[in-house]
């Protein structure tokens, strides 16, 4: 309504501006409470003043500035505090009473600091300290902060923190924290006034010696105390928590919230996090808030319990003024919420709404007020007030009724101007009491407008969606009401579209000639067109060689600068055209390149029918490149005025093209050519070709259920466009039921638009959906039935009978029950294994506690948890989650992982190495995997052709760490091979080489006796031989001959006696001795070096990567008669390759004999054993 004749009607007063609530105020300035008002007639004003009237004419003091409430107190001849109170204004006049909020008056306050004597603070370094500061209590509030006598501020870090009630803490005290300056400031905001407290000295006592160790301590809490707190907070304040905390090293803090998330948004965490901050607070934010300090000793927690209150606040807004004319009906709704609810009380003109004069037509019915049928002078201003513990809300809402005839307020004979096919909009703005009823008549009053193509809206203004140049004219609009009548003539002219005819060319132009852009433009006459060129989107330059003439451009004496694209643009005081072109400059005259065809030309539309019309066309110019297609486009001016979309193409041979249409839509056509150089310019638009509404063809697209809530179900689809639509007043029949119950569907009609939300729906249930589209000439196709489901939540329950199977040391497999489908409530996503390793159960391994989860998606019943550690204590719990989340933990198992091979110990040094021993010194490995039960060397000569001879080994208890070994050759290169053993078997071996230092004499000694023992050996093989053939060719029972048991006899003793002597041999300094100490420690049960293929692995490591050749592979001294392949030939001139029964290093080294005998002489591999030659003998036999 225009403010002009606003201030004509009668209105009963409405407050503009009143003084806040709680009104604090400068005790050095005079005393401003603010009221203004405004009414017809103007209102008066009067104040109470702590519930009592407030005479300002007998205080000298006191007065009202004019035509104003606006109340002025002058305090330079009283003091202030004689003005403190509770204030609240009246405006009235002779249509109502509006009165103001309680305005509370008080005078800010900076009281300064009491005296106080401050001891100084003696603390001894690392502990926590806390400097009190303790303000006065001041009006607001004061703003706290630390300073030192040179006015620098404390600084605040991790370790240095200022409380909310400004106390100063630190988690731990150093050195440089002494000081005698700590300093307490209080600002008062409001009368800009700073108090200081007393200095605060601090010394901080160092230990009794630099090298005294301060003692680190895990984290307690300084604020707050104990385990727990709660705080309150109103609803739209900001929630302010601190957890400070002290310890050594500093702690970190964190925060969680227990019963959900953090509000992202509305979440900051400050002071180092120390201080978490929620503003705009909502009750979504009540709940438990933990906080957490942690330090490398340990961590504590606290818990704040946060409940939210809440003042009074509107649901729907304020009541709102109501104007009535007499008669009519009418509402004053005052909604609103708090926590605690809040009690809702009505007053008229002031006055308590009980206590009011008697009015049959106005019923109270709690925070709504009903009129019924309402008489002038039932006018009068209702005041709503809402208050619980917290607060409370006045709001004023007159009722006016007024009798006013019709008024029309559009400015008469007022011109509007559209383009044609564009959207024209009459105004008829109008105001009565009753509200007029609009009708418009065009030229004369044959008829009323209503109905296509004129829109009639609320407000009164006739809408032509799209405008042609028949409805032009004059149109009248008549507004008219119980009381009289009203009207208005105003004109529409339809103006043609402003159309760029001929369009500028690309050119080609040798430099220094001269080049025209032309650019003719249609347009209405009535309209006064302009037109400007740009250049590459901006200004052109400021060169006299550019002419600018009506129609064209014309460039002379062109340069490489000229070169760009040109646009011209026709303006006019409704619309615009525009064309661009691109010039291009040459330096030589080079023949000119094809062109892209010129635009057909002749459209016209035959064999029109309801869904598709015949279009043909002449073709433009090809300029030397034959045509290959052309693209028919269209316009939709009705659904997409201005956008062209492709429609078909056709080859470039045909000039005519049948189109398919779609119903209710306004085409307009153009063709464009395409040639090798590319597309030619669009023809110009063929005429507006109508085709008729009919009911959709077809209904929307993905259709899918589905809920954002645990209780509401989205149906969604893709709607349909505007071409889909097929005639006007397009909307969408919705249908659900539940699926299984064999129930009616139910169904709503939703307006354009592409979901809908079922609320009130149980949780995760299956639906049947259809949607349908309507349109006001009727429905489409039955619909296809979809399915969806209503919202999830999450799983109430937890896998059940949860166990764990040990499969080996690494790994382990958990299986569970599966939850059932109905306490999933939702769809199965998954389950997840949480597990971690609680500790190692050796001894030396420390504690050790990391949280892994393994997600198996699917309905999975178990799952595999590899990469465990050997000899660990874990735990793990198993959750099932579906869209929504996960469900709640299973009881938290737990399971022990066997013993496994453990590492290579960690280290292998060798030292003190003399002419014939050495000591070797090792570490145990980092990774026991469970407990030690002892090592095994084995150790083996390398000579200087690399190949290696045979292995030693020698067994060791678990609690050594070194070993020295005697006897050994001289000048001779070793490897040694170290590995450690569990009851699981032995581990990876570390390896390392060393020489022995060289003594000749003795080296050549041994060698030879070494080789007299291998002759003597060789000879009685012969022997055995020759006798085992002779024996053999009698063809008897020779095992029970006396004298065949006396040659067995014999012959036992004499290996024995060969194998003594070469027992002695090797103590006296063979070449390969073994230590006495190998015996006593010799391991029966010793597994091989790998555990998985029973291997030492290949000869290697991180030191000498050179081949070695002719090499045998470490024995493990364990011969079974049954499985070895062993024989006295592999230890002499060779044979397969084989070594031992663990096949380990088999063929790996193994040479000729002829390089071995060559590289090793007279040496023996090994000294020959019983058991070996018995193997021997036994092989014969």
């Amino acid at each position: 309504m225009p403010p002009a004749l606003f201030t004509t009607l009668p209105q009963p007063p409405t407050l503009t501006h009143q003084s806040p609530k709680d009104y604090i105020i400068d005790p050095r300035e005079n005393i401003i409470i603010h009221c203004e008002a405004k009414g017809k007639p103007h209102p008066s004003f009067s104040w109470t003043r702590n519930g009592t009237h407030f005479d300002i004419d007998q205080d000298p003091n006191v007065n009202m500035r004019p035509h104003s409430g606006t109340m002025v107190v002058d305090i330079s001849r009283e003091k202030v505090e004689h003005y403190e109170g509770v204030y609240q204004c009246t405006a009235r006049n002779k249509h109502g009473t509006a009165v103001s909020n309680n305005i509370v008056v008080r005078q800010s306050r900076s009281p300064l600091w009491s005296k106080e004597r401050i001891k100084p603070i003696v603390v001894q370094e690392g502990v926590s300290l806390v400097l009190p500061c303790r303000p006065p209590a001041g009006l607001p509030p004061p703003i706290i902060f630390w300073m030192d006598n040179s006015k620098d501020y404390t600084h605040l870090i991790t370790r240095v923190s200022q409380s909310l009630n400004g106390d100063l803490y630190f988690s731990n005290v150093l050195r440089e924290d002494s000081r005698n300056d700590y300093i307490c400031y209080a600002r008062f905001p409001h009368t800009q006034t700073i108090q200081q407290k007393q200095p605060i000295t601090v010394k901080v006592l160092n230990r009794k010696s630099d090298c005294a160790r301060v003692d680190e301590r895990r984290p307690t809490f300084l604020t707050p105390s104990g385990p727990s707190s709660s705080k309150m907070v109103l609803r739209g304040q900001v929630l302010e928590m601190e957890c400070i905390a002290e310890g050594l090293p500093t702690p970190e803090i964190s925060w969680t919230k227990i019963s959900g998330d953090l509000p992202a948004k509305r979440t900051a965490f400050l002071h180092y996090q120390k201080t978490l901050r929620i503003v705009n607070v909502s009750e979504s934010d009540a709940g438990d808030y933990r906080c957490t300090a942690r330090n490398r000793h340990g961590f504590v927690h606290h818990t704040i319990h946060v409940t939210v209150k809440a003042a009074p606040y509107w649901i729907s807004g304020a009541p709102k003024n109501l104007v009535l004319a007499p008669g009519e009906n009418g509402v004053l709704t005052c909604r609103a919420s708090g926590t605690p609810k809040p009690s809702i009380t009505w007053a008229m003109n002031g006055i308590p709404i009980e206590n009011s004069p008697k009015d049959f037509s106005r019923k109270v019915e709690d925070d709504t007020v009903i009129f019924t049928d309402v008489q002038v002078g039932s006018s009068a201003v209702y005041q709503c007030n809402v208050s619980n513990d917290y607060g409370y809300l006045l709001s004023n809402a007159f009722v006016n009724v007024l009798s006013e005839p019709p008024r029309v307020l559009t400015p008469a004979h007022k011109v509007y101007q559209v383009i044609r096919n564009h959207q024209a909009l009459i105004d008829c703005t109008s105001f009565g009491s009753p509200i007029p009823k609009i009708t418009w008549f065009k030229d004369s009053r044959a008829s009323t407008l209503d109905g296509d193509p004129y829109i009639l809206h609320d407000n009164g203004t006739l809408e032509i969606h799209v405008a042609q140049m028949h409805n032009s004219g004059k149109y009248t609009c008549v507004a008219r009401n119980t009381l009289g009548i009203s009207e208005n003539h105003v004109y529409l002219e339809v103006k043609e579209p402003t159309r760029i005819l001929k369009q500028p060319e690309y050119k080609i132009v040798q430099r220094g000639r001269s080049v025209v852009f032309e650019c003719k433009v249609k347009h209405d006459p009535s309209l006064i067109p302009t037109m400007t060129w740009l250049k590459d989107d901006g200004e052109l330059p400021d060169d006299e060689r550019l002419i600018v003439d009506s129609d064209s451009l014309t460039i002379t004496d062109v340069t490489e600068n000229d070169a760009g694209v040109y646009t011209c643009i026709m303006n006019t005081t409704l619309d615009h055209d525009s064309a661009s072109a691109e010039l291009t400059v040459r330096n030589l005259s080079l023949p000119l390149p094809r062109k892209q065809p010129d635009p057909p030309t002749d459209l016209e539309l035959t064999d029109q029918k309801k869904r598709s019309v015949q279009i043909t066309w002449t073709p433009g110019d090809e300029h030397n490149s034959p045509i290959q297609k052309f693209l028919i486009q269209y316009e939709d001016s009705l659904h997409h005025r201005g956008h062209w979309h492709n429609l078909t193409e056709v080859p470039g041979t045909k000039t005519t093209a049948h189109l398919k249409l779609s119903p209710y839509a306004q085409y307009t056509f153009r063709v464009m050519a395409l040639n090798a150089v590319g597309y030619s310019r669009p023809s110009f638009p063929s005429r507006v070709y109508k085709t008729e509404p009919a009911a959709p063809d077809e209904n929307p697209t993905g259709v899918q259920g589905f809920g954002t809530e645990h209780n509401n179900l989205v149906i969604s689809w893709k709607p349909l466009s505007g071409l889909q639509s097929n005639g006007p007043g397009l909307h969408y029949r919705v249908m659900w039921r539940q699926k299984f119950l064999d129930s009616e569907w139910t169904s709503v009609t939703v307006a354009n638009n592409s979901k809908f939300v079922v609320s009130g729906t149980p949780t995760f249930v299956p639906y049947e959906l259809k949607v349908q589209a309507v349109n006001d000439y009727g429905a489409g196709p039955e619909p296809v039935i979809a399915h969806g489901y209503s919202g999830e939540d999450l799983p109430v329950a937890a896998p059940e009978n949860v166990q764990a199977m040990i499969l080996n040391s690494t790994l382990a497999e958990v299986h569970w029950d599966p939850v059932p489908a109905k306490l999933i409530r939702g769809h199965l996503k998954g389950y997840k294994v949480y597990y971690w390793r609680e500790r190692s159960l050796h001894k030396h391994n420390p504690h050790h506690v990391e949280k892994q989860i393994l997600t198996f998606s699917g309905n999975h019943t178990r799952g595999m948890l590899p990469g465990l550690h050997a000899f660990s204590l874990y735990s793990f719990n198993v959750r099932v989650y579906n869209g929504k989340g996960e469900g709640p933990a299973s009881p938290t198992q737990k399971f022990e992982t066997p013993e496994g091979v453990p590492s290579a110990p960690s280290s292998l040094v060798i030292t003190n190495s003399n002419l014939d021993s050495l000591t070797l010194e090792w570490n145990p490995p980092h990774d026991r995997n469970g407990r030690l039960t002892g090592y095994t060397l084995k150790y083996q000569p390398v000579n200087n052709s690399n190949e290696l001879g045979p292995v030693e080994e020698l067994a060791l208890p678990a609690n050594e760490t070194s070993v020295t070994l005697l006897n050994l050759k001289y000048s001779t290169r070793y490897k040694f091979y170290l590995n450690a053993k569990t009851v699981r078997g032995a581990g990876p071996a570390i390896s390392q080489e060393a020489v022995t230092i060289m003594d000749e004499g003795k080296s050549l000694n041994a060698e030879h006796d070494l080789h007299s023992m291998h002759l003597i050996w060789l000879q009685m093989l012969s022997i055995l031989l020759s006798l085992w053939s002779a024996v053999a060719s009698r063809q008897v029972d020779i095992a029970t001959q006396g004298w065949f048991i006396g040659l067995m006899c014999a012959i036992a003793l004499l290996i024995l006696i060969l194998l003594i002597i070469c027992f002695i041999q090797r103590n006296k300094g063979g070449k390969y001795p073994v230590k006495e100490k190998e015996d006593a420690h010799t391991d029966p049960e010793f597994q091989p070096m790998k555990e998985e293929d029973c291997t030492f692995g290949e000869y290697s490591d991180n030191e000498d990567h050179k081949p070695l050749k002719g090499s045998r592979t470490p024995s493990n001294g364990t011969v079974k008669r049954d499985d070895s392949d062993d024989s006295l030939v592999d230890y002499g001139e060779g044979g397969d390759g084989q070594f031992n029964e663990d096949g380990s290093f088999i063929g790996q080294y193994s040479g000729k004999s002829a390089s071995r005998d060559t590289a090793e002489g007279h040496e023996s591999s090994e000294a020959p054993s019983p058991i070996n030659a018995m193997n021997s003998l036994n092989s014969f036999v």
